[in-house]
């Protein structure tokens, strides 16, 4: 089975209308951006997103939102995009946000076919509006249950033909469980080479879960710049 694709545009031809997505990446970082401007440029809509952040105005998933891509949007953090703020007020997009362990649990549950689990987080906030709560040993526990989508994008920065993929420090965050939690998960690498020139012990994600991938260059943006003052 072939999965390697020449470009992010070939191996998302599929994406539908309303599909349900995981993005992977932490901030700016392991974000799928090629893969994210390939569905700009298809202008897919209704698309229901699962991300841990929003990116930022004018870059990410920010350019989702500015073309109107975007119906509803799961995640954590949503601090730095203005245009995610405008439209929620008004009642154009909308997001449910997660505690950010828990996000990431009820992704990893949905890769591991765990249908749902018990977490204290959120107890007593708007987060346990309509949930089961449970005691267990004295201590309140919400239950929550795993999120699967349609598509997983998820960047890596290295990978083989095979889809095995090895990604850098902060980029481990929310890439390889969204990898295992989709019916169809497209790579993108910054490198890819053949089967054999990886090291076994360092695969995060095995091929197995990987269906399409493709090699992309990487724009290394910071999310916010901060610098101290100069010492006189």
């Amino acid at each position: 089975m072939n999965k390697v694709f020449a470009t992010a545009d070939d191996a998302l031809f599929d994406i539908p209308d309303g599909a349900t997505i995981m993005l992977g990446g932490f901030g700016l970082c392991g974000i799928p951006e090629n893969s994210i401007a390939a569905i700009v440029r298809r202008g897919v809509r209704g698309l229901h997103t699962i991300a841990n952040n929003m990116g930022v105005d004018g870059f990410g998933m920010g350019l989702m939102l500015e073309a109107g891509l975007i119906a509803s949007h799961t995640g954590s953090y949503v601090g730095e995009n203005k245009l995610m703020e405008q439209q929620v007020i008004a009642g154009q997009l909308k997001v449910n946000l997660i505690p950010q362990g828990t996000l990431a649990e009820r992704i990893r549950a949905g890769g591991a076919g765990i249908p749902a689990f018990y977490t204290p987080a959120g107890v007593g906030t708007v987060i346990a509006d309509g949930k089961e709560e449970r005691t267990f040993n004295g201590r309140r526990y919400l239950l929550e249950t795993a999120l699967q989508a349609d598509f997983a994008l998820v960047k890596a920065w290295r990978g083989d033909t095979q889809g095995n993929l090895v990604y850098r420090r902060t980029a481990r965050n929310f890439n390889p469980m969204m990898a295992t939690a989709a019916r169809i998960t497209i790579a993108e690498v910054e490198e890819l080479v053949q089967p054999g020139e990886l090291d076994p012990d360092l695969i995060h994600t095995p091929g197995i879960y990987v269906k399409r991938i493709f090699c992309a260059p990487s724009e290394k943006r910071i999310e916010r710049r901060t610098v101290r003052k100069a010492v006189a």
